[in-house]
């Protein structure tokens, strides 16, 4: 079963994301409160569990979830072979559509310059809000159309 271990959020755009213990997701903008949220195509972040723990294996080992600048930390979901378009369904109201897989890692990135590295261009996920509602940590994650 997929589901979500943690949510993230930030002030700032660039900076690591400290963790919360519900947030509100709003149609056609993202995380309330977050850098990040908006009307645009990249509106949530989202991170699998299990590239977080990649990076802990080549020796990074204080890496924690939100260290990547990812609204959603992800478990049991392999995001980034999921493609654009792909609809899920987190928790009981929230409607998420992949729109974009990795990004271009910008010059002064926070999250690169603590790691040495960043896998979020990699194997990190973007998507829309398409119904809104709130996500916990423990949600199921469910894919509705890919």
């Amino acid at each position: 079963m997929a589901k979500v271990v943690s949510i993230n959020i930030s002030e700032r755009k660039g900076t690591i994301k400290m963790p919360i213990e519900k947030g509100y997701f709003k149609e056609n903008h993202g995380l309330e409160g977050d850098a990040h949220a908006g009307n645009w195509h990249r509106q949530v972040s989202l991170l699998a569990k299990e590239s977080i723990d990649k990076m802990k294996a080549i020796g990074l080992e204080n890496l924690k979830t939100g260290d990547f600048a990812e609204n959603i930390t992800t478990e049991g979901i392999e995001l980034y072979t999921l493609p654009i378009g792909t609809v899920l369904r987190v928790g009981e109201e929230v409607v998420l559509e992949i729109s974009q897989i990795g990004k271009q890692c910008h010059t002064g990135c926070e999250i690169k310059n603590i790691t040495g590295d960043c896998i979020m261009p990699r194997e990190g996920v973007f998507a829309k809000v398409i119904n809104g509602g709130f996500i916990k940590i423990g949600d199921e994650i469910e894919i509705i159309k890919s």
